[in-house]
């Protein structure tokens, strides 16, 4: 469901907590002029003569009154804490003296239909009791009081009927019953129900004086003077937004009877401008829509600017112009749909505006894949042979590519390698009348894949499917690296997104499959999102040995090595993450391969400091943490720096999560080019692990660092630069081919945020990226781990070459 929404142009009211209590005198002022003149809830009951319930307004004063966007709302008698009002949208005008008719629900009884309504809606109205009220908007009331709803200023005219009301103006009306409604004596308002009102044989009258028994056919109706071209515009904010439009015409071509509930309408007589849209989004808030695709339609309402996540400067997302409270007309049924436009966007992405707001700027849709989808909003399309990008998520939501040839990885995905590559072929695909089956990346959805453009929270442009074309699987499984030789050690990182001991037994069980079978027992592994023992629960543990040990004998009894750990426990709520989870950063290392050299002293606020022992570089403290008072730790993991010895050489691990991405304005947004404000602090970080790295090797040239986990950024960025400047530092994401450089998919963009890292003198080595997660729908955790196997270095280049060529040697003797 669409929470309450901002809306460019219209007011909002938020909501309020509200408490049933008995009635108190309503406090606002008699209305002059619109009132709510007869209400009748029994038609199509038993013994009723008419066959729907209505409303019927009327006029006592000497000017008309304007209705259209307005509406009338109705209240359960009982008025319960849970009852919500039920919302019938306006549009027309009431002459002085003249009456208005709102017709409602239809019964399985009765035999007389009601004259011509003015409006219809679909409340089922109570026969005995209610609150009717005629509110100068279409936002559902939320007061449960009389008090609150005479308290509320839309309000202008309320009726409780019936003896046991809740919510009426000082007194209910008397009860009505199946044959009977209530009615005004006279067109005055004393704000009294029971004085205003008397029960009496229906008469319901509409606009042009028909009562029940002498209908006229409706006159034919006529499109009015607004086109949908003239509602979307050539920018991507609408030239009308705010303002009413009526008899808008289009024929329906999908509708949407949950979530954010409407329909889409399109003009079968285009213009030649390709700015223009001519499709629009019909939002009928809680009511399911009662057209059907094919039918032909005339739509009046108000045009809105709908921008997901609320209105406030702060959201960069764009928005999705809609019609709202709006009434329609069917003139005809079981027409055509236009056909779907092959959607076929330009290599381009978005035009800059310096930081700013590109909303005011015209649409280049033959340069920008943005601009381009801006141009189709609502409008009824199509992607053939549809590849899927980005995996099904937990909303059966995904992302495919309409330019199958962009940047394509050999799984099938699509690789983001720049910032000037954001990849504009994306694009979002929502269930909406049609859901597609659940799928991995490169899979493939044979013939056509149509619905209509909308824009959404969490992604932007997006695809809402009406018909999905036929699955065909990519064919793409797990991978499995290879294992490390004696003489190699293999490091890995891995982020096993919030683990706790509290998970189910069947997360640490795949995960630590993943780690003996995919990783092949690496000899240390490098955790992120380590929780604490009772994960989420915020009571001050801090303490992880349960999520360790639970984890260690699930790798043991998958057929794993006996790991061991080594971590230092966080501050209680200082690391960021998931509230009470105390996420953090450890090692696992097999101790029948190397060894840990343990140094006493390192806690949460010790900083480690690298030390000359024997000639070569220490730690101080080993595990410890990197400089965890400096502010670029603030709510955010610190590094854990680690003394490994292997095959008698020293290698420094150091396990990294660096901050997160969080409140950085979105690619695909309005601000262009979007401000990554996350990456300041990622920097600075970065900066400080240099600076450690810089330590070692100034006291060392020739030792071995290697640096893993989620860096939380791309190889192009500031962050990972920073880190490589020089050259003393390599990022092994950069030593392969450019398609293969990604552990991560986000938005339908295989990207990397993980990384490992490792000193320029480390020469000989194997690094692999295993997919195992980010391509799947079905996923452990939402990162791939990766894993080197490094040959340690000496620290001198020809013992290196030496031992280096004797290890060889020993690797190829003949097994007996």
């Amino acid at each position: 469901m669409r929470p309450t929404p901002l809306r460019v142009g219209l007011a909002v009211t938020a909501a309020s907590a509200v408490t049933l209590a008995l009635a108190t005198p309503i406090l606002a002022a008699p209305s002059p002029d619109a009132l709510i003149a007869e209400v009748y809830g029994g038609g199509g009951n038993s013994g009723a003569t008419l066959t729907r319930d209505f409303v019927e307004l009327a006029n006592a004063g000497t000017a008309p009154v304007d209705v259209s966007g307005w509406s009338v709302q109705y209240l359960p008698a009982s008025a319960s804490a849970t009852s919500q009002w039920q919302v019938t949208p306006l549009t027309g005008s009431i002459t002085p003296a003249g009456r208005f008719l709102v017709a409602q629900a239809k019964g399985t009884g009765g035999t007389v239909e009601l004259p011509t309504p003015d409006v219809t809606g679909t409340t089922a109205m109570g026969g005995s009791g209610g609150t009717i009220a005629l509110v100068t908007e279409t936002t559902a009331l939320t007061c449960k009081t009389a008090a609150d709803c005479a308290a509320d200023t839309r309000v202008r005219d309320l009726v409780g009927y019936g003896s046991s009301t809740v919510v009426r103006e000082t007194a209910p009306t008397a009860n009505p019953g199946n044959a009977t409604s209530v009615a005004r004596a006279a067109l005055t308002d004393t704000d009294n129900n029971s004085v205003d009102f008397t029960v009496g044989a229906p008469t319901p009258v509409n606009a042009a004086g028909q009562g029940p028994g002498n209908p006229d056919p409706d006159p034919e109706p006529e499109p009015g003077d607004k086109r949908i071209r003239d509602i979307q515009g050539t920018t991507r904010i609408s030239p009308l937004v705010g303002q009413k439009v009526t008899g808008v015409p289009g024929v329906v071509t999908a509708t949407r009877s949950f979530g954010d509930r409407g329909f889409w309408i399109q003009d079968t007589a285009p213009d030649a401008d390709p700015r223009t849209s001519e499709g629009v989004f019909v939002y009928t808030a809680a009511l399911a829509p009662t057209v059907e695709p094919g039918d032909e339609v005339l739509v009046s309402g108000a045009v809105a600017e709908y921008r997901p996540g609320g209105d406030a400067a702060s959201n960069s997302n764009q928005t999705l112009t809609e019609i709202t409270g709006a009434t329609v007309t069917v003139k005809s049924k079981g027409n055509a749909l236009p056909a779907p436009e092959a959607l076929t966007p330009p290599a381009g992405y978005l035009p800059s505006a310096g930081g700013g707001s590109i909303e005011s700027l015209p649409l280049d849709p033959a340069t920008y894949g943005q601009d381009y989808y801006e141009s189709r909003e609502g409008m009824y399309v199509k992607v053939d042979d549809a590849r899927v990008v980005g995996p099904s998520n937990s909303f059966g939501e995904s992302w495919i590519t309409a330019n199958p040839t962009q940047n394509p990885t050999p799984r099938g995905g699509t690789v983001y390698l720049g910032y000037d590559q954001p990849n504009s072929g994306r694009i979002k695909v929502k269930p909406a009348a049609a859901t597609p089956q659940t799928s991995n990346v490169g899979d493939v959805w044979r013939g056509a894949t149509v619905g209509n453009v909308e824009y959404t929270n969490f992604g932007g442009y997006t695809l809402a499917t009406k018909t999905v074309g036929e699955h065909v699987s990519g064919g793409i499984t797990p991978e499995v690296t290879d294992g490390q030789r004696a003489h190699e050690l293999s490091v890995a990182t891995y982020n096993v997104e919030n683990l706790a001991a509290t998970n189910d037994q069947a997360k640490f069980d795949r995960l630590a499959a993943a780690v003996v079978g995919n990783l092949k027992n690496p000899d240390v592994v490098v955790l992120e999102e380590i929780q604490d023992d009772n994960g989420p629960t915020d009571d001050g543990t801090v303490a992880a040995d349960a999520t360790y040990a639970k984890f260690t004998e699930a790798i043991a009894a998958a057929g794993g090595p006996r790991y061991q750990w080594r971590q230092i426990d966080p501050q209680n709520k200082q690391d960021g993450g998931q509230p009470g989870g105390n996420i953090r950063v450890a090692f696992l290392f097999n101790p029948a391969r190397v060894s840990f050299v343990d140094r006493p002293g390192g806690d949460a606020t010790t900083a480690v400091s690298v030390v000359r022992e024997h000639g070569r570089a220490a730690l101080s403290v080993s595990p410890g943490r990197i400089a965890p008072a400096d502010p670029a730790w603030e709510s955010s993991r610190k590094p854990l720096a680690g003394e490994f010895k292997f095959r008698g050489r020293t290698v420094f691990v150091v396990a990294n999560h660096f901050a997160s991405k969080g409140g950085d304005q979105a690619m695909h947004g309005r601000y262009q080019e979007p401000v990554r404000g996350s990456e300041v602090q990622r920097a600075e970080q970065a900066a400080l692990l240099r600076g450690f790295v810089d330590q070692v090797k100034a006291v060392d040239r020739g030792a071995n660092v290697v640096l893993a986990g989620d860096i939380n950024d791309y190889q192009f960025s500031p962050a990972v630069r920073t880190l490589t400047g020089g050259g003393d530092v390599v990022a092994l994401i950069d030593t392969l081919p450019a398609a293969e450089r990604y552990s991560y998919v986000f938005e339908g963009n295989s990207q990397t945020l993980d990384h490992i890292l490792i000193s320029a003198n480390i020469t000989r080595y194997r690094y692999d990226v295993v997919h195992i997660n980010a391509e799947f729908a079905d996923q452990a955790s939402d990162h791939d781990p990766q894993v080197v196997k490094v040959r340690p270095s000496t620290g001198n280049a020809n013992v290196d070459r030496l031992l280096f060529q004797l290890e060889d040697f020993v690797e190829h003797l003949p097994r007996s």
